[in-house]
């Protein structure tokens, strides 16, 4: 397998307005990323994602982008950007950013252009069409719900925009702008950015003339999502993009793929195409939905999630690379969904941790993981920022009059803002993440799940993930290593193997809050060595034989062996 050094680095996300805030107005911002960096530093990131600071209106914070070669006041200046890379680069660690090119704001100088008349120069930036028997030119519907249409009264027309109204598509069937976005893309690089994580980028190309999507009897919303991602064009697009910007820089690239399979995210990582480096993928987030979305909730099944990523490792062995992640700014708290945040908070973070952190990819963190932050659970709809929400509670309950209390149950499941509580410091005040009024409400635990009480604990979530990090960089088993799943049917247990020329690991993983029995089936070959990390290690009992015990509730054990 050929090595590369972001198929061997450590990322960790840092969503800038709800990190860090230097200047009390409670925002994060720039100089608040940089008072931390010492932090990211000790815990061994390589590689930090920076979440957008463009010039935005901020109606999808900061996914919507006015200016891509500005950044956002609330952030800071192009001087505090500058010397947020500098000193990244100082300490050892990589800055990626996000690219944002599905769609703009619609506060543009593009767009403000094209909505000007049919024939100016920047119309075609965009996605139009006239109304069909005075409704929307087809039934798409928005991600954010609605529809995907918005009609412009002073040209007569609709523009397209897959998610908020203020978020125009942005027509890459034109090759003017996607030039505007190649230069655009370069003027970063030699800004001297290792990389791009690539927001919703299959979503770039779109069915010829975008047809309507199949309406299901029963279902609320009609979708044509199909008929906006991975469209006919999507690998002569990456193709032309790396050929024209990437493969002139050493640099990491992963996209954001919602709706990817394996066969097609074999396609877009497979090195000899040219195309990208990995792919998120969206399926592993999506097992806890019923049949009607995110927001229909059910509890997660052990053996879909081990079937799920065991297609993933299998099928992306020796073509492409997997991004592993389990948090994101878009995902609620891991250990709130797929752990005990309650009474095994602890133990169950420090599960998850090891269940992702020994598979074959790159691992991302999400700020506040390391620390097991958890999900919020606000009293009023008012006290949520997010416009997906938002847009939920208006069409459900206010307009579709559906069940207040029901709808907030999913919210609180399932909502990005559970992801997007200020990060947990201390427990100061805020949390220790400003000394103002927080854009967004802090999660009241502040006080017992801090950053401060995990530094200073060395049995903390935080030590625990700096061995996790640790490991990776001394064994080159846990990076390069085949996967290969154990007792796929065990509905408590995951357990898999990692094999390196003569070297094994085995990972046991408990995702239940019982006491459960392990036995190494007879016919696989291990002889254990050593337990390299537990999250139980202190109360391991010597005489256990790491083909046959007993796993405490949310155990995990990773042996080495032969």
């Amino acid at each position: 397998m050929e090595k590369a050094w972001w198929k061997e680095s450590v990322v960790y996300q840092i969503y800038p307005r709800s990190f860090n805030d230097s200047n009390g107005d409670g925002i994060g911002d720039i100089q608040g990323i940089i008072e931390k960096l010492d932090y990211l530093k000790e815990l061994g990131i390589d590689v930090i994602w920076l979440s957008p600071v463009y010039e935005s209106p901020n109606d999808d914070n900061g996914y919507d982008i006015s200016d891509y070669y500005a950044i956002m006041d609330d952030f800071g200046t192009m001087g505090d950007w500058e010397e947020l890379l500098e000193q990244a680069h100082r300490r050892g660690m990589k800055l990626i950013m996000d690219l944002v090119v599905n769609h703009s704001s619609d506060e543009h100088e593009w767009f403000r252009e094209a909505r000007k008349s049919k024939d100016n120069p920047y119309r075609d930036y965009y996605i139009w069409r006239e109304g069909k028997n005075g409704r929307e030119p087809n039934n798409w519907k928005s991600s954010f719900g609605g529809s995907a249409w918005e009609y412009d009264d002073h040209t007569d027309e609709y523009y397209l925009h897959v998610f908020s109204k203020k978020q125009p598509d942005l027509n890459w069937e034109n090759p003017q702008l996607r030039q505007e976005i190649y230069k655009m893309m370069k003027w970063w690089l030699d800004k001297g950015i290792d990389g791009f994580r690539m927001d919703v980028i299959n979503f770039i190309s779109k069915v010829p003339g975008l047809p309507d999507g199949p309406e299901k009897a029963g279902e609320r919303y009609v979708s044509g999502s199909k008929l906006f991602r991975n469209g006919p064009r999507i690998h002569e697009f990456l193709q032309e993009m790396n050929k024209e910007v990437l493969s002139k820089y050493d640099v990491m690239t992963v996209g954001e793929m919602p709706g990817v399979d394996v066969e097609e995210a074999k396609r877009y990582t497979d090195h000899t195409r040219q195309e990208l480096q990995m792919v998120f993928t969206f399926e592993h987030m999506d097992l806890d939905s019923g049949n009607n979305g995110k927001w229909d909730l059910k509890p997660l099944a052990l053996t879909d999630l081990k079937e799920n990523i065991t297609k993933w490792q299998a099928g992306l062995h020796d073509i492409g690379w997997n991004s592993l992640y389990l948090n994101n700014h878009d995902q609620p708290r891991i250990v709130s969904r797929f752990g005990d945040d309650k009474e095994f908070r602890v133990e169950s973070a420090k599960m998850l941790g090891t269940f992702l952190h020994m598979l074959q990819g790159t691992p991302y963190i999400y700020q506040g993981e390391e620390i097991g932050m958890t999900n919020i659970r606000f009293e009023s709809i008012e006290d949520y920022q997010d416009i997906e929400i938002r847009n939920l509670y208006r069409e459900k309950v206010m307009e579709g009059n559906e069940d207040h209390e029901r709808v907030m149950e999913s919210i609180y499941v399932k909502g990005r803002d559970n992801a997007r509580t200020p990060f947990q410091w201390d427990e100061s005040t805020s949390a220790g993440f400003t000394t103002g009024k927080p854009w967004i409400k802090v999660n009241p635990n502040y006080r017992e799940i801090n950053a401060k009480q995990a530094v200073e604990d060395e049995n903390s979530i935080y030590h625990y993930y700096r061995r996790l990090i640790q490991l990776r960089k001394q064994h080159s088993i846990i990076v390069y290593g085949d996967y290969q799943l154990l007792l796929p049917e065990h509905d408590k247990i995951y357990a898999y193997m990692r094999s390196l020329e003569n070297e094994k690991l085995l990972v046991i993983t408990n995702f239940s809050k019982e006491a459960v029995h392990f036995h190494l089936p007879e016919n696989v070959e291990f002889e254990a060595q050593e337990l390299m990390i537990g999250n139980y290690m202190n109360e391991v009992d010597e005489s256990d034989n790491a083909r046959s015990f007993t796993l405490k509730p949310y155990e995990a054990r990773v042996y080495k062996g032969i």
